[in-house]
């Protein structure tokens, strides 16, 4: 699959539980001036390219004025897994006790946390 861009209207309803359908969906949440993010893209892309059964988003935190109110995005690099429809399940990877140096959580962390949290 390919990491799209979301925007803030469709995070909204995404968040806010008014997809009807079930869907699986994980969103980076990054920011432009945070080198971690930009270390994470290439790994983050080739992860979305390993699930045919999930749909991966980017959102940059700035293209929201208010994002707290509506998600709490715990710095940047962020990311959570959105199971839809009629029970929505929102999940977020928790910072690892020692982030990778170049993009703060590694491939395998983010696999095993889409993996667990996708069942």
């Amino acid at each position: 699959m390919t990491v799209e861009r979301i925007s803030s209207p469709a995070l909204e309803r995404i968040i806010r539980g008014r997809i009807a359908e079930e869907a699986t969906i994980v969103i980076k949440f990054y920011s432009n001036d945070c080198y971690l993010c930009h270390g994470l893209r290439e790994p983050y892309e080739d992860i979305s390219n390993q699930y045919d059964d999930v749909l991966f988003f980017a959102f940059n935190i700035l293209d929201h004025d208010d994002l707290d109110s509506v998600f709490p995005v715990d710095g940047t690099p962020s990311i959570c897994l959105i199971k839809t429809g009629p029970r929505l399940k929102i999940t977020t990877l928790l910072d690892p006790e020692k982030p990778d140096e170049t993009m703060w959580f590694t491939p395998q962390q983010i696999k095993n946390f889409i993996d667990k949290e996708k069942r």
